[in-house]
Protein backbone atom coordinates (compact mmCIF):
# COMPACT_ATOMS: atom_id res chain seq x y z
CA UNK A 1 0.00 0.00 0.00
CA UNK A 2 2.75 2.35 0.53
CA UNK A 3 4.21 1.91 -2.71
CA UNK A 4 1.41 2.24 -4.38
CA UNK A 5 0.05 5.71 -2.11
CA UNK A 6 3.65 7.09 -3.50
CA UNK A 7 2.90 6.66 -6.64
CA UNK A 8 -0.56 8.28 -6.43
CA UNK A 9 1.36 11.47 -4.39
CA UNK A 10 4.05 11.36 -7.61
CA UNK A 11 1.20 11.25 -9.95
CA UNK A 12 -1.21 13.53 -8.45
CA UNK A 13 1.83 16.37 -8.56
CA UNK A 14 2.79 15.63 -12.35
CA UNK A 15 -0.70 16.51 -13.14
CA UNK A 16 -0.93 19.42 -11.11
CA UNK A 17 2.02 20.82 -12.52
CA UNK A 18 0.65 20.27 -15.49
CA UNK A 19 -2.21 21.73 -14.74
CA UNK A 20 -0.39 24.84 -13.63
CA UNK A 21 1.68 25.53 -16.43
CA UNK A 22 -1.41 26.00 -18.28
CA UNK A 23 -3.41 28.14 -15.48
CA UNK A 24 -0.56 30.43 -15.03
CA UNK A 25 0.24 31.05 -18.72
CA UNK A 26 -1.98 34.09 -19.81
CA UNK A 27 -1.26 33.48 -23.02
CA UNK A 28 -2.48 29.44 -23.29
CA UNK A 29 -4.68 28.61 -25.13
CA UNK A 30 -7.07 26.42 -23.05
CA UNK A 31 -9.11 24.51 -25.65
CA UNK A 32 -12.28 24.66 -23.75
CA UNK A 33 -14.79 22.27 -25.31
CA UNK A 34 -17.82 20.84 -24.27
CA UNK A 35 -18.69 17.08 -23.86
CA UNK A 36 -21.87 15.34 -24.51
CA UNK A 37 -22.81 16.08 -21.21
CA UNK A 38 -22.50 19.83 -21.75
CA UNK A 39 -19.45 19.69 -18.97
CA UNK A 40 -16.09 21.57 -19.87
CA UNK A 41 -13.45 20.03 -21.12
CA UNK A 42 -9.91 21.59 -21.42
CA UNK A 43 -6.35 21.13 -22.30
CA UNK A 44 -5.51 21.06 -18.47
CA UNK A 45 -7.58 18.06 -18.48
CA UNK A 46 -6.26 15.88 -20.95
CA UNK A 47 -2.59 16.85 -19.93
CA UNK A 48 -3.20 16.20 -16.35
CA UNK A 49 -5.01 12.83 -17.38
CA UNK A 50 -1.82 11.63 -19.70
CA UNK A 51 0.27 12.51 -16.61
CA UNK A 52 -1.61 10.58 -14.25
CA UNK A 53 -1.65 7.26 -16.72
CA UNK A 54 2.04 7.26 -17.11
CA UNK A 55 2.93 7.94 -13.18
CA UNK A 56 0.52 4.84 -12.83
CA UNK A 57 1.57 2.72 -15.25
CA UNK A 58 4.45 0.86 -13.08
CA UNK A 59 1.69 -0.64 -10.82
CA UNK A 60 0.03 -2.63 -13.53
CA UNK A 61 -3.38 -1.65 -12.04
CA UNK A 62 -6.32 -0.31 -14.87
CA UNK A 63 -7.02 3.19 -15.06
CA UNK A 64 -10.97 4.45 -14.65
CA UNK A 65 -10.22 8.00 -15.51
CA UNK A 66 -12.85 10.43 -16.52
CA UNK A 67 -10.99 12.02 -19.56
CA UNK A 68 -10.09 8.38 -20.64
CA UNK A 69 -11.72 5.47 -22.37
CA UNK A 70 -14.19 3.86 -20.50
CA UNK A 71 -13.83 -0.53 -20.72
CA UNK A 72 -17.11 -1.93 -20.89
CA UNK A 73 -18.96 -3.38 -17.54
CA UNK A 74 -18.09 -6.99 -19.12
CA UNK A 75 -14.05 -6.08 -18.40
CA UNK A 76 -14.39 -3.80 -15.33
CA UNK A 77 -16.05 -6.35 -13.40
CA UNK A 78 -12.93 -8.44 -13.61
CA UNK A 79 -11.11 -5.98 -12.29
CA UNK A 80 -10.57 -6.58 -8.58
CA UNK A 81 -8.58 -3.37 -8.19
CA UNK A 82 -7.98 -0.50 -10.00
CA UNK A 83 -7.49 3.78 -9.88
CA UNK A 84 -10.35 5.76 -10.43
CA UNK A 85 -9.22 8.79 -11.42
CA UNK A 86 -10.60 12.63 -12.02
CA UNK A 87 -7.20 14.47 -13.63
CA UNK A 88 -8.76 18.03 -12.66
CA UNK A 89 -12.11 17.91 -10.89
CA UNK A 90 -13.57 21.24 -10.81
CA UNK A 91 -13.01 22.12 -14.42
CA UNK A 92 -15.27 25.06 -13.74
CA UNK A 93 -13.23 26.41 -11.31
CA UNK A 94 -10.87 26.25 -13.07
CA UNK A 95 -11.81 28.30 -16.12
CA UNK A 96 -13.33 30.43 -13.00
CA UNK A 97 -9.77 30.92 -11.47
CA UNK A 98 -10.60 30.28 -8.27
CA UNK A 99 -8.18 28.04 -7.56
CA UNK A 100 -10.74 25.57 -6.27
CA UNK A 101 -9.74 22.47 -8.45
CA UNK A 102 -7.97 19.13 -7.28
CA UNK A 103 -6.43 16.37 -8.98
CA UNK A 104 -8.21 13.13 -7.23
CA UNK A 105 -6.72 9.56 -7.65
CA UNK A 106 -8.44 6.78 -5.58
CA UNK A 107 -7.37 2.83 -5.59
CA UNK A 108 -10.21 0.86 -5.33
CA UNK A 109 -10.65 -2.59 -4.18
CA UNK A 110 -13.16 -4.74 -3.60
CA UNK A 111 -15.63 -1.72 -4.32
CA UNK A 112 -14.20 0.60 -1.81
CA UNK A 113 -11.57 3.02 -2.00
CA UNK A 114 -8.72 1.74 0.23
CA UNK A 115 -6.50 4.52 -0.43
CA UNK A 116 -6.91 8.40 -1.77
CA UNK A 117 -4.83 11.74 -2.65
CA UNK A 118 -6.78 15.07 -3.00
CA UNK A 119 -3.98 17.36 -4.72
CA UNK A 120 -5.30 21.26 -4.77
CA UNK A 121 -2.53 22.39 -7.59
CA UNK A 122 -3.75 26.11 -6.82
CA UNK A 123 -2.85 26.23 -3.05
CA UNK A 124 -0.21 23.62 -2.97
CA UNK A 125 -1.91 21.63 -0.32
CA UNK A 126 -2.43 17.45 -0.60
CA UNK A 127 -5.07 15.64 1.03
CA UNK A 128 -4.15 11.71 1.46
CA UNK A 129 -5.09 8.58 3.43
CA UNK A 130 -5.22 4.90 3.07
CA UNK A 131 -7.54 2.53 4.97
CA UNK A 132 -5.11 1.31 7.33
CA UNK A 133 -2.86 4.31 7.50
CA UNK A 134 -5.18 7.18 8.73
CA UNK A 135 -5.65 10.20 6.87
CA UNK A 136 -3.42 13.49 6.30
CA UNK A 137 -2.82 16.93 5.13
CA UNK A 138 0.40 18.57 3.72
CA UNK A 139 0.38 22.01 3.41
CA UNK A 140 2.80 23.87 0.52
CA UNK A 141 5.39 24.67 3.10
CA UNK A 142 5.93 21.06 3.61
CA UNK A 143 3.93 21.21 7.10
CA UNK A 144 2.09 17.96 7.98
CA UNK A 145 -1.14 17.25 9.81
CA UNK A 146 -3.18 14.25 10.62
CA UNK A 147 -6.81 14.48 10.11
CA UNK A 148 -9.33 15.07 11.60
CA UNK A 149 -7.61 18.44 12.89
CA UNK A 150 -9.09 20.09 16.10
CA UNK A 151 -11.22 22.62 14.65
CA UNK A 152 -12.01 24.56 17.95
CA UNK A 153 -15.43 26.00 18.42
CA UNK A 154 -17.11 27.00 15.61
CA UNK A 155 -20.71 26.85 14.45
CA UNK A 156 -22.08 23.76 13.08
CA UNK A 157 -21.42 24.10 9.04
CA UNK A 158 -22.34 22.35 6.20
CA UNK A 159 -20.40 22.53 3.10
CA UNK A 160 -22.03 22.78 -0.98
CA UNK A 161 -21.30 22.48 -3.86
CA UNK A 162 -20.04 25.94 -5.06
CA UNK A 163 -21.38 24.99 -8.84
CA UNK A 164 -24.15 22.61 -8.29
CA UNK A 165 -26.52 23.64 -5.59
CA UNK A 166 -29.74 21.35 -5.98
CA UNK A 167 -33.46 22.45 -4.33
CA UNK A 168 -33.17 19.06 -2.99
CA UNK A 169 -29.70 20.02 -1.02
CA UNK A 170 -30.90 23.30 0.01
CA UNK A 171 -33.84 22.01 1.14
CA UNK A 172 -31.63 19.27 3.68
CA UNK A 173 -29.91 22.55 4.42
CA UNK A 174 -33.40 24.41 5.66
CA UNK A 175 -34.38 21.30 7.70
CA UNK A 176 -31.15 21.15 9.34
CA UNK A 177 -31.10 24.72 10.23
CA UNK A 178 -34.33 23.78 12.49
CA UNK A 179 -32.50 22.10 14.62
CA UNK A 180 -28.79 23.87 14.86
CA UNK A 181 -30.10 27.37 14.46
CA UNK A 182 -26.29 28.54 14.51
CA UNK A 183 -26.12 26.70 11.30
CA UNK A 184 -23.22 28.24 8.81
CA UNK A 185 -23.54 27.18 5.11
CA UNK A 186 -19.84 27.57 3.50
CA UNK A 187 -19.44 26.58 -0.43
CA UNK A 188 -16.93 24.94 -2.18
CA UNK A 189 -15.59 23.75 -5.54
CA UNK A 190 -14.69 19.56 -6.69
CA UNK A 191 -13.70 17.20 -3.78
CA UNK A 192 -12.73 20.12 -1.65
CA UNK A 193 -15.97 19.59 0.07
CA UNK A 194 -15.05 16.19 1.39
CA UNK A 195 -11.73 17.10 2.25
CA UNK A 196 -13.56 20.00 4.23
CA UNK A 197 -15.35 16.73 6.46
CA UNK A 198 -12.18 15.26 6.71
CA UNK A 199 -10.06 18.03 8.08
CA UNK A 200 -12.90 18.68 10.52
CA UNK A 201 -13.57 22.32 9.35
CA UNK A 202 -17.29 21.52 8.07
CA UNK A 203 -19.60 18.93 10.05
CA UNK A 204 -21.82 17.59 7.02
CA UNK A 205 -21.65 17.48 3.32
CA UNK A 206 -25.31 16.51 1.57
CA UNK A 207 -25.00 16.09 -1.84
CA UNK A 208 -28.32 15.64 -3.53
CA UNK A 209 -27.24 16.10 -7.47
CA UNK A 210 -25.46 13.92 -10.03
CA UNK A 211 -22.33 13.18 -9.31
CA UNK A 212 -19.46 10.43 -11.03
CA UNK A 213 -17.52 7.84 -8.89
CA UNK A 214 -14.30 9.71 -10.02
CA UNK A 215 -15.67 13.17 -8.26
CA UNK A 216 -15.86 11.26 -4.86
CA UNK A 217 -13.62 8.41 -4.97
CA UNK A 218 -10.23 10.26 -3.87
CA UNK A 219 -12.03 12.45 -1.03
CA UNK A 220 -14.34 9.40 -0.33
CA UNK A 221 -10.96 7.48 1.17
CA UNK A 222 -9.41 10.49 2.51
CA UNK A 223 -12.98 10.89 4.22
CA UNK A 224 -13.18 7.63 5.44
CA UNK A 225 -9.73 7.39 6.31
CA UNK A 226 -10.46 10.45 8.76
CA UNK A 227 -13.28 8.34 10.37
CA UNK A 228 -16.13 9.98 8.96
CA UNK A 229 -18.52 8.19 6.78
CA UNK A 230 -19.78 8.99 2.85
CA UNK A 231 -23.18 7.19 2.62
CA UNK A 232 -25.84 6.48 0.37
CA UNK A 233 -28.74 9.26 1.14
CA UNK A 234 -31.69 6.58 0.70
CA UNK A 235 -29.97 3.46 2.39
CA UNK A 236 -27.01 5.27 4.62
CA UNK A 237 -25.09 2.85 3.43
CA UNK A 238 -21.38 3.55 2.14
CA UNK A 239 -20.80 4.37 -1.54
CA UNK A 240 -19.59 1.84 -3.90
CA UNK A 241 -17.11 2.33 -6.94
CA UNK A 242 -16.80 0.39 -10.30
CA UNK A 243 -20.20 -0.26 -10.29
CA UNK A 244 -21.84 -1.38 -13.76
CA UNK A 245 -23.87 2.39 -13.92
CA UNK A 246 -20.44 5.03 -12.44
CA UNK A 247 -23.34 7.74 -11.40
CA UNK A 248 -23.39 7.85 -7.84
CA UNK A 249 -26.26 8.02 -5.29
CA UNK A 250 -27.17 11.23 -3.50
CA UNK A 251 -24.96 11.06 -0.80
CA UNK A 252 -24.17 12.37 2.42
CA UNK A 253 -20.34 12.99 4.14
CA UNK A 254 -19.82 13.31 7.61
Amino acid sequence: MNELLSLALGAALDAGKAIMEIYDDPKADWQIERKADNSPLTLADRRAHAAIVAALEPSGLPVLSEEGVHAAWSERREWKRLWVVDPLDGTKEFIRRNGQFTVNIALVEGGVPRLGVVYVPAAGVTYYGTADGGARRVDADGTEAALPDDAGERPFTVVASASHMSPETAEYIDRLRQVRPDLRLVSAGSSLKLCRVAEGSADVYPRFAPTMEWDTAAGHAVAAAAGRRVTDAQTGLPLVYNKADLHNPWFIVE
